[in-house]
């Protein structure tokens, strides 16, 4: 079995599918591994690390010459046209988002897993790629805030006086938002944190974060430990108890998602003006929309009343070394599970983790 991991051709990507270090354990098992040239370099792999560990470098990985395709954005459609009937593609798909790039892949007779749809459960957790691109997001919202952040992080005690630490506000805290209290905590900060879970509150303060509780609000934990879309009416509690909590805050990083649809408003303008000049807003959720009514896509502002707003696009690519490394470990499993004797590709459609991530097969798009 051959597998080709090409360069990432999406605008900002510098991630790689697959990083030197896994290379052996693949080749062990009997599989050819194909990387298209400076397809790491990004990443601080460069080819010389893929050959020195069996991988054979190629000018241009020929989608018609492998039988399974790693990637890590979704592929472009001129991509998938050149793939032969019956080869495997891994990588994220985004298929609530990108129904069209999911058709292509079933018309192309391609059997594609999306690494987002793999099962959280705990024999997944090496390949579960959503947690580990949610770690670095998570790490890396908080430096982007320090830098953006005129004031200092860590309380400081000088001869010219005291300097207070930073309070900072996370909204979410699921695996991006607990990396975000932990590393706002370990700057100096000093961290509250909400979640409409209310099963998280030991994992928040656990990390010496105050956990903001709203009244009126029940546990809304949904499925998979996600949590579930509050109503209209809960929303408007949840803005109104929210927003002064916000007004004392220097730091606001929120990460709330809500798996298949827009990412629920917790930020309004009214919020944002109440705001002290020079705070910082890092909404993770921009990609889905945003958490900030005033969040831009891709854009970092200041708002009239001295606000600063970032909606960062595709932040683990800005750490594409370590980010990368975690990727290619969650493939790594993924397709050690897909594998049989003498490298032979064993797709077992009976186990819920290779039914899970499936989505095209035979020559159609697996409904949910």
């Amino acid at each position: 079995m051959r597998i080709g991991v090409p360069k990432e051709t999406a605008p900002g990507e510098r991630r790689v599918a697959l990083m030197p270090d896994v290379v052996p354990s693949l080749t062990r098992a009997g599989l050819g591994v194909l990387v298209q040239s400076r397809a790491g370099v990004h990443a601080l792999a460069p080819d010389a690390a893929y050959t020195a560990v069996g991988a054979d470098v190629v000018e241009t990985v020929d989608a018609a010459d492998v039988d399974v395709l790693l990637h890590v954005r979704p592929l472009r459609p001129d991509v998938v046209a050149k793939l032969k009937p019956g080869a495997v593609t891994i990588g994220f798909c985004s298929p609530s988002t990108e129904l069209d790039g999911v058709r292509a892949l079933a018309q192309a007779q391609v059997t594609s897993f999306a690494m987002e749809l793999v099962p959280r459960i705990s024999r997944a957790q090496s390949m579960d790629a959503l947690t580990s691109q949610a770690l670095v997001a998570g790490y890396r919202c908080v430096l982007e805030a320090a830098m953006r952040l005129p004031r200092f992080f860590p309380l400081f005690m000088t001869a010219a006086g005291t300097v207070p630490p930073a309070k900072a506000l996370v909204l979410g805290a699921g695996v991006a938002g607990l990396q975000a209290i932990a590393t706002a905590r370990r700057l100096g900060a000093v961290v509250t944190a909400f979640d409409v879970r209310s099963a998280v509150k030991e994992q928040i303060e656990s990390l010496g974060a105050k956990f903001f509780e709203v009244e009126g609000i029940g546990d809304a934990e949904g499925s998979g430990g996600y949590a579930r879309e509050l109503t209209p009416e809960e929303q408007e509690t949840q803005r109104q108890a929210l927003t002064v909590q916000m007004g004392k805050s220097d730091v606001i990083i929120t990460t709330a998602l809500v798996p298949g649809r827009p990412a629920p408003k917790l930020i309004s303008a009214e919020a944002v003006n109440g705001m002290r000049p020079g705070s910082v807003i890092v909404d993770l959720a921009a990609e889905a929309g945003g958490n900030c009514e005033l969040t831009k896509p891709g854009e970092t502002f200041t708002t009239e009343n001295g606000v600063i707003i970032d909606g960062p696009i595709n932040l683990p690519s800005r750490m594409a070394q370590h980010a990368s490394q975690l990727y290619a470990r969650n493939v790594q499993s993924l397709i050690e599970l897909m594998t049989g004797d003498e490298g032979r590709l064993a797709l077992d459609f009976e186990d819920e983790v290779i039914k899970g991530a499936c989505v095209a097969r035979d020559g159609e798009r697996v409904e949910r």
